[in-house]
């Protein structure tokens, strides 16, 4: 039998994060804990993205409140796929569990969970090497505030950076993004990401301007809605910008309905909402994808399980977990 033990959390962003979905202002989780009759503890973390298809986070909240307080692991097997965020957060801390103290230790997560983990302490741990040697992206943030944030993040040691588009007018966003380019040192690298937010026009709009620009354009992310794949294919096909799927691809049943429709470009992966962690690890070496991971603002300990989960995968692309800067500091206990 495995003791359960789960805590809310809420962590408030320096700015509200801007999206063609909307103004973000408070990131909301919960926070896992199992133990065993042994000693031995794993920590997760669950951290929906309901506007990206995975459940709220009262969906996960309700599903923690019906849990006795000793599972089995057939408790945590049997999470429905509905649930895509509780899987992964239950499966993370079962899998963290039974790996063994020795990477647990590397990273100080099994004494936090023992003594109290405080969700407000982002990423002091040490990371194991493997982590380490992962390239990151630095989100900038949207509208004209990211021309001086991207020095900024340049002197952090970032090299890749992602900018939201799809948020103020297109002219508006064009002309701003001439500014990035011309401020964009010879080896940077600019991800644009539009959330869906783009109808054809605009997408195209886009792609001829990113066209010309070249290898500086890294690729755009989700330029239309998740309903329109087919043109999707199209603009693939038509431009030589690469495409990323973002909110096509939130869950592993939807990466998997995607690729066998055909989808060959950059599929952006979630891991915290995305299922299963063993799930994902099999999807994504038996399919050899071009992947992107990518963080959704998890506190240290879903951002160490799903950056541990792409480091095992040896991602060939900066991975999207350069978010910390905006958050507040908070304090929890677990």
């Amino acid at each position: 039998m495995l003791n359960c033990y789960y805590q809310p959390y809420q962590r408030r962003f320096k700015v509200p994060l801007k999206t063609s979905h909307g103004l973000w202002e408070i990131r909301q989780g919960i926070i896992i804990r199992l133990s065993d009759s042994e000693g031995n503890i794993g920590c997760g973390e669950i951290a929906p993205l309901s506007w990206f298809g995975s459940e709220t986070w009262q969906q996960a909240w309700d599903f923690c409140q019906q849990l006795p307080p000793e599972i089995t692991p057939e408790t945590i097997y049997s999470i429905p796929s509905e649930l895509p965020a509780c899987q992964f957060g239950f499966g993370s801390a079962w899998e963290t569990m039974t790996r063994g103290a020795e990477e647990q230790g590397s990273r100080g997560a099994g004494e936090q969970g023992s003594r109290g983990a405080g969700v407000g302490a982002i990423r002091e741990s040490p990371l194991p090497e493997n982590q380490k040697s992962l390239k990151s992206s630095g989100l900038l943030p949207a509208g004209a505030a990211a021309i001086q944030s991207l020095p900024i993040l340049w002197h952090q040691g970032y090299r890749t950076f992602k900018w939201k588009i799809s948020i103020l007018p297109i002219e508006t966003e064009i002309s701003i993004l001439h500014q990035l380019i011309a401020n964009l040192p010879p080896s940077g690298l600019l991800r644009l990401d539009a959330n869906g937010g783009l109808n054809s026009r605009q997408a195209k709009q886009w792609l001829r301007i990113t066209d010309a620009w070249g290898d500086k354009i890294e690729f755009i992310e989700q330029p239309l809605p998740i309903n329109q794949l087919e043109s999707m294919f199209k603009l693939r096909n038509e431009h030589t910008t690469p495409l990323a799927l973002d909110e096509s691809v939130a869950t592993i049943a939807q990466m998997a309905a995607v690729y066998h429709q055909g989808w060959r470009g950059i599929f952006v992966v979630k891991p915290s909402i995305a299922g299963f962690p063993w799930e994902l690890r099999h999807f994504c070496q038996n399919h050899q994808i071009d992947a992107v991971f990518s963080s959704v603002f998890e506190t240290e300990i879903g951002y160490n399980n799903a950056l541990q989960l792409a480091a095992d995968l040896k991602p060939q692309r900066a991975v999207g977990f350069g978010v910390n800067h905006w958050f507040e500091e908070e304090q929890g206990q677990l």
